[in-house]
C-alpha cells in the first residue's frame, strides 16, 4: 500500500502494482503486439512479387515501431491509463498526484519503454522497478506516473450518519438524479474529513456540496455546514435503499405465504415520492446555500 496525495490534498491509500503483476500484463500486451506483427509479415510475404524488397523492409520496420510504441501510447490515452494487459489484471497508470494519465505522459512512457524494454531487453526497467518504493520503471520516473492496482482492498469507512436536525428535511429530498460518481466523491470526502486541514475541509466541502445541490432538491436550511448537508443526503439515500430491500423481502415472503410467488414487485420509489398533480413539473434544484428555508440548522451542543 502507498499514500497517494491528490491534487485536492486528499491522502488516499492505493495499492501499487508489483513487478510480477506488471510483467504479466506486459506479456499479454506483447502477445497482442506479436500477433499483429506476424499478421503483417505474412501479408507482406504474400505480396513480395508486387512490392520492392527494400520498400517491404521499410514498411515492416515502420509497422513494428508503430506497434511497439503507438499501441501503448494510444491505448493508455484512450482508456485513461489502461492497455489490454492492464485491463485484464486490474491495473491502471495514473499521475503521481492521482489524476488521470495525460497524452504527454503516455508518450514519454511509450518512447522510454521502447528503449528500456525492447532495445535493452528490459534490464533497466526491472532494476528501476526493484529499487523504486512505488515500483516505477524509467518511463514512470520521466513521465511522473505510477501503476496502481484497482483490485486491491479498499478501506470503506462507516456509513454517514443522519444529523438529527436534518432528518425531517431529508425525508422530502428528490435524489433520483444524483450521479454515482458524485456520491462516491462525497463519501470519500466524509471518510477523510478528519484527515484534512480546516481550510481544505471548508473549500472541498463547499465545492462538493454545491455540485450535489445541483442534482438534489429542495435546498438545505440556512446555515447548514457542507459536511452535515452531505451526510444527510447520503444517509437518506442509504435509508431509502434499505427500505426498498426490506419491502421487497417482505413482499416475497407474503407472496410465498399466500401461494402467489409471482406477484409483481412494487415500482421503484412508489412509496417514497409525494403525490403531485398530473402534469406538474418537479421542483427545480437550486444552488447550495441559496433560497430561504424555514427551520434553520441548530448545531449539536
Amino acid at each position: 500500500m502507498s499514500d497517494l496525495v491528490t491534487g485536492d490534498a486528499i491522502v488516499v491509500d492505493v495499492q501499487t502494482a508489483q513487478l510480477p503483476v506488471r510483467a504479466a500484463a506486459f506479456l499479454i500486451d506483447f502477445l497482442v503486439q506479436a500477433l499483429a506483427i506476424i499478421g503483417v509479415l505474412l501479408l507482406i510475404s504474400n505480396t513480395t512479387t508486387v512490392l520492392d524488397s527494400s520498400l517491404a523492409e521499410a514498411f515492416v520496420i515502420l509497422f513494428m515501431v508503430l506497434v511497439l510504441v503507438a499501441y501503448p501510447v494510444l491505448m493508455e490515452t484512450l482508456t485513461r491509463g489502461r492497455t489490454l494487459g492492464k485491463l485484464a489484471l486490474g491495473l491502471r497508470v495514473v499521475s503521481d498526484d492521482g489524476g488521470p494519465e495525460l497524452f504527454r505522459q503516455a508518450l514519454f512512457r511509450g518512447l522510454t519503454g521502447f528503449v528500456e524494454i525492447y532495445a535493452l531487453s528490459g534490464g533497466p526497467a526491472v532494476i528501476c522497478s526493484l529499487i523504486s518504493p512505488k515500483g516505477k520503471r524509467l518511463g514512470d520516473v520521466f513521465a511522473g506516473t505510477m501503476v496502481i492496482s484497482e483490485r486491491g482492498p479498499r478501506n470503506a469507512g462507516p456509513p454517514p450518519q443522519m444529523p438529527p436536525q436534518l432528518a425531517g428535511w431529508a425525508a422530502t429530498l428528490e435524489l433520483s438524479q444524483l450521479p454515482e460518481e458524485l456520491i462516491h466523491t462525497a463519501r470519500q470526502y466524509l471518510t477523510r474529513l478528519h484527515d484534512l486541514s480546516p481550510a481544505v475541509q471548508q473549500e472541498m466541502g463547499r465545492r462538493i456540496a454545491a455540485q450535489t445541490a445541483s442534482y438534489v432538491s429542495p435546498p438545505p436550511p440556512p446555515g447548514v455546514p457542507p459536511y452535515a448537508y452531505l451526510s444527510a443526503v447520503l444517509a437518506e439515500r442509504r435509508r431509502r435503499h434499505l427500505d426498498r430491500l426490506m419491502r421487497r423481502a417482505a413482499a416475497r415472503q407474503a407472496a410465498h405465504a399466500s401461494g402467489h410467488p409471482h406477484l409483481p414487485a412494487q415500482p421503484y420509489g412508489a412509496a417514497l415520492q409525494p403525490a403531485q398533480p398530473y402534469g406538474g413539473p418537479p421542483a427545480p434544484a437550486q444552488p447550495y446555500g441559496t433560497g430561504p428555508t424555514p427551520g434553520g440548522f441548530a448545531p449539536p451542543v
